[in-house]
């Protein structure tokens, strides 16, 4: 359903009074280049960003799930009001099953309804399911329309509003069907976190924890010191944990913008999180960021056994994730103790149609220990299909 609320049909002007204590990250992409603004009630100062960035006369179409709506679109509806941005609201249902055909068409067709034009701007105000859904319909709509990310996840907030991935799910596999369309702009508001349920903030602290394990030793040493508090609510320790982390994926997405190369390091713990979340269906039995604390622990014992990484960089892993209350092995997963559940061989077939996979070989991010991960294609799938038979044994 589409509602609209006209406000005003001039560009809208910056408040008088702009808020300067949050935190800028740039994302630098040249004449793509775009600003992270990362702070508490960023949503209530919304207004104040999104006015210079929209075109003259521009107006925002704001796609939401049902669960944020009822917290959160009101406020952002009321920065916009502020400032005179004309605005539709369009709610899609909540969770993993909306990354579809079926929903990206129906979406496509109240953007259409809603007669957004390509002087303007959709707003993308959720999670993960919410961004990639209303980035590739803005990616497509009358050939690309902006979008800005306000992302309401931890999860969303520390990765994956944050690079340009769109894209939804097909039967065969997790976010194969989607393009690169980087954000206008992107409102991380910490104090929406407060809002989340401990799953979902622990599927979140997954993602954050990547960037230490990627290349930043000492960041994961923090997390360390640090992730029982950010958990447990502390929004100084999260608004530092988004901040490292947008810095982190800023870097790198400007290095390698499309994954020809490096970014490729951004998908440590993914190609066997998503083989995971294939097995389970994209549903709530198993979120994302769950899936990745597996994947990220199956990686480092690949590593391990493979003879590249020391046991015990790989048991550190796993001692902070289960000291977190992070999932860590396939018992963890709740239904997963069902006989038959699990199954080495398909689970290999999921990873076959990884995105990343070249001339049929799959690409593996691996570590050499903490902060030291790598890409390789030189790994034998006799290997990892033996890796995943030990998982499913010992599940």
């Amino acid at each position: 359903m589409v509602t609209w609320r006209q406000i005003s049909l001039n560009k809208p002007v910056m408040a008088e009074k702009t808020v300067i204590e949050n935190s800028i990250v740039n994302v630098a992409l040249g004449a793509r280049a775009y600003d992270i603004v990362i702070g508490d009630d960023v949503l209530a100062q919304a207004g104040d960003y999104i006015g210079p960035v929209l075109a003259d006369g521009g107006k925002v179409a704001v796609v939401t799930d049902e669960t944020v709506a009822k917290l959160h679109l009101a406020t952002l509806l009321t920065a916009l009001d502020a400032v005179g941005i004309a605005h539709a609201e369009i709610v899609v249902p909540s969770g993993e099953a909306s990354k579809s055909f079926g929903h990206l068409e129906q979406l496509i067709d109240d953007l259409l309804q809603a007669k957004v034009e390509r002087g303007d701007a959709v707003i993308a105000l959720g999670g993960g399911v919410v961004g990639d859904l209303s980035g590739f319909a803005a990616a497509v709509l009358r050939r690309g329309v902006d979008v800005i990310q306000a992302p309401t996840t931890l999860l969303s907030q520390v990765d994956s509003s944050v690079g340009g991935k769109t894209a939804i799910n097909t039967r065969f596999g997790k976010n194969l069907v989607g393009v690169f369309h980087q954000p206008r702009l992107v409102l991380a508001d910490i104090s929406v976190l407060d809002s989340l349920a401990a799953r979902e903030v622990r599927a979140g602290y997954a993602e954050a924890v990547k960037y230490g394990l990627i290349d930043d030793a000492e960041l994961f040493a923090w997390y360390e010191q640090n992730g029982q508090a950010l958990l447990d609510g502390d929004r100084q320790l999260r608004t530092q944990a988004v901040v490292a982390s947008c810095r982190a994926k800023a870097r790198i997405v400007a290095a390698d913008e499309r994954e020809h190369a490096g970014r490729a390091l951004l998908n440590l713990g993914h190609t066997f999180g998503h083989a995971l979340e294939a097995e389970m269906g994209f549903g709530d039995g198993l979120l994302h960021g769950e899936a990745i604390s597996i994947g990220m622990r199956m990686a480092f014992d690949l590593s391990a056994r493979l003879g590249l990484c020391p046991q015990a960089e790989a048991d550190r892993l796993r001692h902070h994730l289960v000291e977190c209350s992070m999932p860590t092995t396939l018992k963890d997963v709740p239904g997963a103790a069902q006989a038959g559940k699990w199954d080495g061989e398909r689970l290999l077939d999921h990873m076959r149609q990884d995105k990343k996979v070249v001339g049929g070989d799959l690409t593996f991010i691996l570590a050499h220990g903490i902060g030291q991960s790598f890409i390789t294609r030189d790994v034998e799938e006799d290997a990892v299909l033996a890796a995943l038979r030990d998982e499913v044994a010992a599940a």
